[in-house]
């Protein structure tokens, strides 16, 4: 095994080979740190020979990373930012001059969220930036490198140690259709499993509620067509007799648009716990308190406004009766 001296390895170096691996060029990289071609190549020769590794090589395509070189920049660039960080004086967060560019990842039926968070952030904070990002699979990477900053996800997600939540509600369940829809007629749990419905595609970490509570029932739902993203279930349903069973912050802002319907449900679904997820590394970034209180209290202010929905009442008292 080859071993390292740490007593020789130059914080440079690092700060070198983290700007190598993402230009994978020694003249870009020169550029990018304002040093001459032959100091950054010779800061390479030095980290090949410390750690033992070629780390980089040239080919007719550029840079190649080696596999050692690949898994040491996942590591290496946690460790700068927090180096970064330690060394930064405390200072006291001013949105107002701030020109900082804030990464979250929300679920798609947050479109209308993020308008009125891009809002009120611009309002006290001109200069920022927000970037949004869907939830994916390297999402909790992402929070605990601080290349993203907050995260709303469901409360059953197996979240990685080092990561800190915050309850900020839960989703309830109804089934949307377009006025006029013949099974509202009679809506009952055969109607609800006797028209094609639509479904949003959300990854496979978690189970659909959904299709658990209504196979746990014995009611198969049949599926008529499936969509990447919520924005395009209130279009569908408004021009077909799809039904759409999603939580009621997801169309709350389409019903009137669409001219659709909100009908409760014929059996419950258990509303889905969700929160705001954060490194807890970061916890006390005045920053990202800032950023997590804008961003809880309009998430509160979606599903207020889709607990106040009117839900149509049609055998309401049955359904109730059910239960």
């Amino acid at each position: 095994m080859h071993t390292i001296d740490l007593r020789k390895i130059d914080l440079n170096l690092l700060l070198v080979f983290q700007v190598l691996m993402a230009e994978r060029s020694v003249t870009r990289a020169a550029e990018r740190l304002g040093r001459t071609q032959s100091a950054i190549s010779h800061a390479l020769a030095r980290l090949r020979e410390q750690l033992g590794d070629p780390l980089l090589v040239k080919t007719a395509h550029g840079m190649r990373a080696s596999a050692y070189a690949e898994a040491l920049a996942l590591r290496v660039r946690p460790i700068l930012a927090d180096i970064g960080r330690v060394l930064t004086p405390a200072q006291v967060f001013e949105p107002a001059s701030t020109e900082r560019i804030f990464r979250l990842a929300l679920p798609d039926l947050a479109q209308n969220l993020f308008a009125q968070l891009l809002g009120n952030i611009h309002a006290q904070a001109p200069r920022a930036a927000l970037e949004w990002t869907a939830p994916a699979d390297d999402m909790q990477a992402q929070l605990l490198e601080g290349t993203l900053d907050l995260a709303i996800v469901p409360a059953s997600l197996q979240l990685a140690d080092g990561l800190q939540s915050t309850p900020v509600g839960a989703l309830r369940w109804a089934c949307f259709g377009r006025e006029g829809h013949p099974a509202w007629t009679r809506w009952d749990p055969v109607q609800w499993a006797t028209w094609p419905h639509v479904v949003v595609r959300v990854g496979n970490r978690l189970n659909s509620p959904v299709s658990q509570t209504s196979a746990f029932l014995g009611i198969e739902r049949r599926i008529g067509a499936w969509v990447p993203h919520f924005s395009a279930v209130a279009p569908l349903l408004a021009q077909s007799d799809l039904l759409a069973t999603l939580p009621l912050a997801a169309l709350v802002d389409s019903m009137t648009m669409h001219q659709l319907r909100v009908q409760t449900l014929p059996f419950a679904i258990t509303p889905m716990a969700h929160v705001l997820v954060c490194s807890a590394r970061h916890a006390n970034d005045a920053a990202l308190i800032w950023l997590r209180a804008q961003v809880e209290g309009i998430w509160k202010e979606m599903l207020a406004r889709a607990d106040a929905l009117h839900i149509s009442d049609t055998n309401m008292d049955q359904l109730e009766n059910r239960h």
